[in-house]
This record gives C-alpha cells, structure tokens and sequence, in this order.
C-alpha cells in the first residue's frame, strides 16, 4: 500500500461516514469454482482496496460487517477458515495500516470468539490507537439487536446521548451512507441504532467485485438525495 491521503477539500455533499454490509463472498467463490474461504480471502483484498479509496474519497469513518452472531450457523469449516484468515490477516495488516496512520476498532461480542483472534484484534487497536488518517471500525461477532441488548445492561437513566455511551463504539458517528453489496435489499441486524437517518444504497455487485466504481457510484447517489432529518 502505498502512501495515503484525504483530500484537503471534499465536496459538499460528501459522505464522510460510510458503513458497508459486505455480502456475496460466497457466490463469488461458487462462480468462480473456488472454494467458499477463496471466496473470503478476496474479499479481504477487496475490503484493502476500498479502504484506500474511501481515504482518496474523503470519507473519514468506514464501517463494515465481517461476520454476524448469526454466522455461527454457517458450516463448521467455513467458519473455521474465516475465523483463522480474518487472525492472520489483522496481524499482517496492522503493521502497515498503523503505518498510514489507519486507526483500527472492532465492535461486537468479543465472548465465544478464539482467544487467537481477540489478541490481535487488542493488538491492532493498541498499535493503531492514536491514528487519525481514518478509522476503520470491523463488526466482528456483532448484531445490532445484541449491541442494543448489551447497551441497556450498562444504562441507568438519561437521554439518548447517554444511551449511546454504553454502545460499543461511543465515538462512531452515525453512517451518512449504508452499502449493501450482493443483490440483497435488506439491513440483516446491522448498526439498527446507528442507522435511523442513514442513506441507503444497494448493489447488485458480489463484494469481491465491487469496485473504486462502484463506490464513487453509491457516493454520487447519496450526494444528490436531500436529508431532511423529519423536518421538511
């Protein structure tokens, strides 16, 4: 990766928080005849591609959806692959990511998951804490009904502001923009209290495939829809 910079200026308009469902890794695998891990391992590339751009694009905060509460329920090797390759490859990235001043966070349960991949999940963040080029938030084990759940445990009383602090990533900001890739038309229990207002746009795309295109396509659609918020 080579070096990364915002841009001084970015249009009005512009999406500077962005959450994407990432979702068609495996039906590009299937397509392709590779196997369903092949099929993660490029979407990782992928997410590294993106992220660059998200950074030439101005956008500041980018989310995304690894792997769900639900997933568990997926076949037992599938989730053993993507287990080890999302391990590996957090403990190969960060090194580089902290190098272009990426800040790294995870949000989700962190209970149930391989002790291997919670210690570099801990290490990332450490490394990357003081970055601020960007940050990368990684829903790993997470629902938005669980993070909803988790958050009334902690919360005593007061406003919605206060209910906030008590998510699992207080300094998120609320996505301007939701992507969902793969064809599919629906928020699947993702960021449910981060995306009251958010915009959303869907695309046909399998992630593997989305490209720096397909991006600046969704961000175009977002700059031209007015967001009024429940006003008029």
């Amino acid at each position: 990766m080579s070096s990364l910079a915002a841009p001084e200026n970015p249009p009005a308009g512009t999406a500077r928080y962005v959450a994407i469902i990432i979702d068609g890794n495996g039906r590009w695998a299937r397509a392709h005849r590779l196997s369903i891990n092949e099929g993660h391992r490029a979407g990782a590339d992928a997410l590294k591609a993106r992220l660059r751009d998200a950074v030439e694009l101005g956008i500041e905060q980018l989310t995304v959806f690894s792997f769900s509460t639900e997933n568990w329920s997926r076949p037992i090797e599938e989730v053993r692959g993507l287990i080890s390759m999302l391990a590996q490859r957090i403990a190969a990235e960060a090194p580089e990511l902290h190098r272009h001043s990426v800040r790294m966070r995870f949000i989700g349960r962190r209970h149930g998951v391989a002790q291997e991949l919670v210690r570099e999940m801990e290490r990332a963040e450490s490394l990357t804490a003081r970055n601020r080029l960007i940050t990368l938030f990684v829903a790993l084990n997470y629902g938005g009904r669980a993070e909803i759940v988790d958050a009334a445990r902690e919360f005593r009383a007061g406003s919605e502001d206060d209910f906030r602090e008590c998510l699992y990533a207080p300094d998120m900001h609320d996505p301007d923009l939701i992507i969902r890739t793969g064809g599919e038309r629906r928020l699947s229990n993702f960021l449910l209290w981060q995306s009251a207002y958010s915009e959303l746009v869907f695309s046909d795309e399998l992630w593997p495939d989305f490209s720096r295109e397909d991006m600046e396509a969704a961000l175009e659609e977002f700059s031209m829809r007015q967001r009024r918020f429940g006003g008029r």
